[in-house]
């Protein structure tokens, strides 16, 4: 973990920041200006009163001065928070763009529960860090500089007691921040595991409903709250630990300085209106540190995000030096190259050489888990190869814009996911531009008319959460739909009727083959009744490919 207060990658990663960065250390340093200028005019003003006169114009310079303070005060707290929203807002868009890059792979590899904690949660305890901690981190570094300097040209002798006694907040509070440090990473760890914890058990809730475990669960997710909970408070008891060595630090400091001057005042060798700024500039002077140690304390979780979120999103998908070269078109030949695929865990692929040819249909069997999902995902640029490569008339994949080549593709997954919105938004995702009469050809090449028909406001109708009142076999004829619709050279198809009853099993496959017919398609399939129309069959099993012959016996998937 990050253990500086300031980590120089958010100026990197995050240069939409860097100008208000720059206006909040700017107004830390006006702020330093005023406090000055309020002490001093406020020295003048009390020294006055004493002899029974008022001094109009320092008066009018103290009220000016706390007029201004409060002014920019409110402008380091609106900065501040622009800087936070700003920080957020990219971080978010970062994770969320790796997210979409890496593929579902690399989601599963990072633990999903990680992820949504870590861009919810995680990434809202920064606003404790911009609003609260940093402001104060400038002010640490502005104000005692300014209060030194005034107080040096008025009283030497208390100038060299502050500059003595100031390092020993910094120094304590970076003792006790070790500490707080790691007793934070275990509280972010603790909260990590529940939040992963807890989005697993509701996916699985169905299963554990099934096989009677759901109330068991009760008492993990007690257990796993209560070790977050006991985190919190030993955090917590560091933080306050720590604000009260701070504050005992500042106050003996203090009275290091007012003692000897109040002795002197009363000797007459120092007059009552230098005491009077020395007594009201030494408090501010330690106060920007000791509200900088404990708003630090605040803002650790913030900061383990941050850590967290740079280090998550640090390593991008790899991609060519120089630019990208034009996408090649999906009609050339296609060929792995001695492809091997690796996981954390697992070889998904083991040095795959293959040749599809254009306008070929190749169905891929195996058991699951073998690699042929994968197998899509390298075509799909989902995935990059551990070692050798895929080329396409070739060209590598990898020296490609993805975007570019996805064009060239059309992808029917397994569970084809649709969205809270109308049918035929859903229908026209990747191409939202459709005119009527494509999206109704579409409609009907995938079978899909009867259901439009009988929707309540046809392809206006807005369908639930994951296309929820459409039954499994109408959304895999929406996933076709917009296979239809991309009219792409090469078709991937993940299982399309996996799940499906026989009726709808029968209506899929007509529109598969009209789908596939013409173009170059490779086929995932665990029924017998895709792999008629095949070209060639591939088996995979254990991450290496065997090629059968259509007419083969007892072929299993």
């Amino acid at each position: 973990m990050n253990r500086r207060p300031f980590d120089p990658r958010l100026l990197r990663r995050v240069p939409a920041a860097r100008r208000d960065l720059a206006v909040l250390a700017l107004l830390g340093g006006v702020t330093a200006l005023l406090v000055v200028a309020q002490a001093t005019a406020l020295a003048a003003l009390l020294a006055t009163a004493v002899d029974g006169r008022l001094d109009r114009p320092a008066l009018a310079g103290f009220l000016a001065a706390v007029a201004a303070r409060s002014a920019v005060t409110w402008a380091q707290g609106t900065v501040a928070a622009r800087v936070a929203a700003t920080v957020k807002a990219a971080l978010r868009v970062e994770l969320l763009g790796a997210v979409g890059a890496h593929g579902p792979t690399w989601v599963a590899g990072q633990r999903a529960g990680q992820l949504a904690t870590l861009t919810g949660r995680g990434l809202d305890a920064l606003d404790a860090y911009f609003t609260g901690y940093l402001p104060q981190l400038v002010l640490s570094v502005t104000v005692p500089l300014a209060v030194l300097a005034r107080i040096a040209f008025a009283d030497w002798s208390s100038a060299l007691i502050i500059a003595l006694t100031i390092p020993l907040i910094p120094v304590f509070g970076a003792l006790l921040g070790w500490q707080a440090q790691a007793a934070t990473e275990r509280q972010w760890r603790r909260l990590s595991l529940l939040g992963g914890h807890f989005l697993d058990m509701v996916a699985g809730l169905p299963t554990l409903r099934a096989f009677g475990r759901a109330r068991g669960q009760v008492e993990v997710v007690r257990r796993m709250a209560d070790g977050h909970r006991q985190a919190t408070m030993k955090t917590l008891r560091i933080a306050f630990l720590s604000a009260l060595v701070l504050e005992l630090i500042a106050t003996l400091s203090v009275a290091l300085v007012a003692v000897p001057v109040g002795i002197r005042l009363l000797g007459g060798g120092i007059t009552l209106s230098t005491a009077l700024l020395v007594l009201l500039l030494t408090p501010e002077a330690y106060l920007p540190l000791r509200a900088a140690g404990s708003r630090f304390h605040a803002s650790m979780e913030g900061l383990a995000a941050l850590d967290e979120a740079f280090t998550v999103t640090a390593g991008p998908v790899a991609a060519p030096a120089g630019r990208p070269v034009p996408a090649p078109g999906g009609r050339g030949e296609i060929r792995f190259e001695a492809v091997t695929v690796e996981y954390d865990r697992t070889t998904a692929l083991r040095d795959v050489t293959l040749t599809i040819r254009p306008g070929e249909r190749i169905a891929v069997i195996g058991p699951s888990g073998a690699g042929k999902s994968t197998l899509l995902n390298l075509l799909l640029g989902f995935v990059t190869p551990t070692s050798g490569r895929v080329t396409v008339d070739g060209v590598d994949l990898a020296t490609v814009d993805p975007d570019d080549w996805r064009r060239q593709v059309a992808w029917v997954p397994q569970r084809a996911h649709l969205f809270a919105a109308p049918l035929a938004d859903n229908i026209t995702l990747g191409a939202p531009d459709t005119p009527a009469p494509a999206l109704a050809g579409a409609v009907r090449d995938a079978a899909l008319d009867e259901v439009v028909a009988a929707l309540p406001d046809g392809l206006g109708t807005v369908l639930g959460e994951r296309g929820h009142g459409l039954s499994s076999g109408q959304r895999q004829r929406v996933a076709l739909a917009r296979a239809f619709l991309r009219d792409a050279p090469l078709v991937l198809l993940d299982e399309p009727t996996a799940r499906l009853d026989t009726a709808s099993e029968a209506v899929v496959l007509d529109a598969t083959r009209r789908l596939v017919a013409g173009r170059t398609a490779l086929l995932v399939a665990h029924r017998p009744a895709l792999l008629a129309d095949a070209d060639r069959i591939i088996r995979i099993s254990d991450g290496r490919v065997t090629e059968l012959t259509p007419s083969s016996s007892g072929v299993q998937a």
